[in-house]
Order: C-alpha cells, then sequence, then structure tokens
C-alpha cells in the first residue's frame, strides 16, 4: 500500500480532570462575587443623576449623567468648591439641584457688584462672570452652622442660593457630591473639579 503524500497530524484527546474543573469553577465563582460586591458598592454609595439647565456649564452640560457619591458626607465634611446634588428645601417631589459650595457653615456671604464676598472679603473667582443678579445675597446673608450657599458656574444662567426658593442649602438635604460624570469632558477624564 501506498503512503499518502503530505503531512498528517494525530490531535491528541484531551481530557478534563478534577484540577481543571476545579479551576473553572472558582474562576467563575471569584468572578461572580466580584461583580455582586461592585453591584452593591454602586447602589449603596452611588446614584445616578441627570443634570437638569444649563447652570452648571461648562462642567456639565443639560442632560449629562453624573454618579453622586452619598457615603462621602457622612465621613467628611462638604467642602468649598464641592458640586453637590441636593433637593431644594427637602422637597422630595423636586428633581435633584446640582450646583456647587461657595459658602460655608457659619459664614457671611454676600454679593457686591456681582461678586461673592466672604466674611468681608471678596472670593477670588476670575473664571466665573460677574452677576447681574444679586437675589437675597444683595443684603449680608449670615449661614447657620449646618447651611451652605451654593451658585451655579453659569452664574446669570442659575436658580441657586440667591433665590428665595432656594436660599442656604441645609445638610441634611444634600444627597451627596458629584464624583464622576458619565460623558467626558473636553480632556477626556470625566471627572469634575
Amino acid at each position: 500500500m501506498a503512503r499518502k503524500k503530505g503531512l498528517t497530524f494525530y490531535e491528541k484527546e484531551k481530557k478534563i480532570n478534577k484540577s481543571t474543573i476545579h479551576e473553572i469553577l472558582s474562576t467563575l465563582f471569584y468572578c461572580g462575587v466580584a461583580v455582586f460586591l461592585a453591584f452593591v458598592l454602586v447602589f449603596s454609595v452611588g446614584m445616578k443623576i441627570s443634570m437638569v439647565g444649563v447652570s452648571m456649564e461648562p462642567a456639565l452640560y443639560n442632560g449629562q449623567e453624573v454618579l453622586i457619591n452619598r457615603f462621602i458626607y457622612k465621613i467628611t465634611s462638604p467642602k468649598r468648591g464641592d458640586v453637590i446634588a441636593f433637593l431644594p428645601n427637602g422637597n422630595q417631589n423636586s428633581h435633584y439641584y446640582l450646583k456647587r459650595i461657595v459658602g460655608l457653615p457659619g459664614e457671611s456671604i454676600q454679593i457686591i457688584d456681582g461678586y461673592v464676598y466672604i466674611n468681608g472679603e471678596r472670593l477670588p473667582e476670575d473664571e466665573y462672570d460677574k452677576m447681574a443678579d444679586y437675589g437675597i445675597a444683595g443684603n449680608e446673608i449670615q449661614l447657620g452652622s449646618d447651611e451652605y450657599f451654593v451658585l451655579g458656574d453659569n452664574r446669570n444662567m442659575s436658580e441657586d442660593s440667591r433665590s428665595g426658593n432656594i436660599g442656604a442649602v441645609k445638610k441634611d438635604t444634600i444627597a451627596g457630591k458629584v464624583w464622576f460624570h458619565l460623558s467626558c469632558d473636553e480632556e477626556g477624564t470625566g471627572f469634575v473639579n
């Protein structure tokens, strides 16, 4: 009988042993645990909110979705410059407002000639437009021990603590700190300053 020309390959039968099955099952188990923990972490600490309006442009845009860290203010206090989510006057029927903290508890706030003054000293804000509407902050406002004064970054298109129907934001109405926005900014980082 003549031999066939060319190469021939014989497949070796692969056997599945106990150690391979154990390795596959343990990998699947650990992946499942990791997904479960990530799910619990995001839903217990985080919250997704959509930006409504143009008051925070250029940092946040209308319709942009952001993640809120609901846990951070349980261990630290809000700081000047933080972008927070809050319900105005604790109104559960309202949408969450997203604004930047300007005034801290115990400080006095006033808007003079379109600029924010804290305890009588002008807040350096070169990147923000001069405000045309002073609202209730045209007169000095003394913040309580649990109150914050917030403004939108787009100062002339923002309903914020200058508005009588919002006023100072109480700490217990703050849902959390804006931590990450889901559509990227110009640098592509997704983080909010």
